[in-house]
C-alpha cells in the first residue's frame, strides 16, 4: 500500500473550507474518510448535517467513498462516537486530521470565561477527544497518522486571539508528545499550520490576500503527512498561497553559571542569554520510557 490508498480517515471539521479540501484530496487519493461536522456558524452555534452531507456527496459523485458524521468534537462522547462512525463503515481508522475549529474573537481584557472556554473545548479538547479515542487503534495495528491543525495566532500571536491562539498552541504540545510515545507503534503526529482562505479567515485578511491563499494549495501538504511514505513526526508546518515551510524551536547558546546567580550576575549576563547567533534546534529532553 503506498500514499493513502485505502486508509480510514477522520477528517473533523470537513463540511467547508480547509477540511472539505483535506477529505475531497484524501479520497481522490483512495482514501476511505468519515466527514465529520457539526454544521454550525464559524461561532460554533447552530448545527445540522447538510454541511457534511454535502461534501460525501461531493466525493461519492467522484467515485470517492465517503460517510457524514454529525457529533461534537467537544465532548469525549462525541470524540469516541466520531472514531467508531469510521470503524462502523470501513473496518478500522488509520488517520484523524483533527481541524474542527470555532472563532470566538476578542481582546484580551474584555474576554470572558465563556469565550475562552467554548475554543479550548473544540479545539483543544477536540483534538485529544478524537486523537485519544483512535490511539488504542493505532497502537494495536502498529500503524497510525495524526495532524492536528495549528495556527500562526499560536506560535506567533494575533491581537484578539487569546482564547485561539492558546488552544492551538497546546495541540503543538500534544502532538510533540504524541510523536514520542507513538514512535515505536508506527504512530506519526504532527501539526499543520494552515494559511487560507476560509470563512474562519474572511474578515482577517484583505480581499487581494484571500485571493492569493486557497485552501487548494494546504491540502497536498495534509495529504503527504497522512500517507504511508511519510516519516516526519513531532514537526509543525506552515503552508498557504504554495509556499511550505517547517517552524521549529531553537536555543540560544545561553550562558552557565558556576554557582547560585544573583539578579546583578543574570542581568550581567544577560546579551549571552539572549544571543542567538550560535543558536540550535532544540531537541526534546525524554524523561521517560513507560
Amino acid at each position: 500500500m503506498t500514499g493513502v490508498a485505502g486508509r480510514r480517515i477522520v477528517v473533523t471539521g470537513a463540511g467547508g473550507g480547509l477540511g472539505r479540501e483535506y477529505a475531497k484530496l484524501l479520497a481522490r487519493e483512495g482514501a476511505k474518510v468519515v466527514i465529520n461536522d457539526l454544521g454550525g456558524a464559524r461561532d460554533g452555534s447552530g448545527g445540522g448535517s447538510a454541511m457534511a452531507d454535502a461534501v460525501v456527496k461531493e466525493i461519492q459523485d467522484e467515485g470517492g467513498e465517503a460517510v457524514a458524521n454529525y457529533d461534537s468534537v467537544a465532548t469525549e462522547d462525541g470524540g469516541k462516537a466520531i472514531v467508531q462512525t469510521c470503524i462502523d463503515a470501513f473496518g478500522g481508522i488509520d488517520g484523524v486530521v483533527s481541524n474542527a475549529g470555532i472563532l470566538r474573537d476578542v481582546s484580551y481584557g474584555k474576554m470572558d470565561a465563556a469565550a475562552w472556554d467554548a475554543v479550548q473545548q473544540v479545539h483543544l479538547y477536540g483534538g485529544y477527544y478524537v486523537t485519544h479515542a483512535a490511539w488504542p487503534h493505532f497502537r494495536e495495528q502498529k500503524y497510525g497518522r495524526i495532524v492536528v491543525a495549528t495556527s500562526t495566532s499560536g506560535i506567533y500571536g494575533n491581537f484578539g486571539q487569546a482564547n485561539y491562539g492558546a488552544a492551538k498552541l497546546g495541540l503543538v504540545g500534544l502532538i510533540n508528545t504524541l510523536a514520542i510515545e507513538g514512535a515505536k507503534y508506527n504512530i506519526n503526529a504532527n501539526a499543520m499550520a494552515p494559511i487560507a482562505a476560509t470563512r474562519m479567515t474572511e474578515d482577517l485578511m484583505s480581499e487581494e490576500r484571500l485571493q492569493s491563499l486557497a485552501p487548494e494549495h494546504v491540502a497536498p501538504v495534509v495529504g503527504y503527512l497522512m500517507s504511508d511514505e511519510s516519516t516526519d513526526t513531532g514537526s509543525v508546518f506552515v503552508a498557504g498561497g504554495g509556499l511550505v515551510q517547517r517552524v521549529a524551536y531553537f536555543a540560544s547558546a545561553g550562558h552557565t553559571f558556576d554557582h547560585v546567580a544573583t539578579l546583578a550576575d543574570v542581568a550581567d549576563n544577560w546579551s549571552k542569554i539572549v544571543d542567538m547567533s550560535s543558536a540550535k534546534e532544540g531537541k526534546q529532553v525524554q524523561t521517560s520510557q513507560s
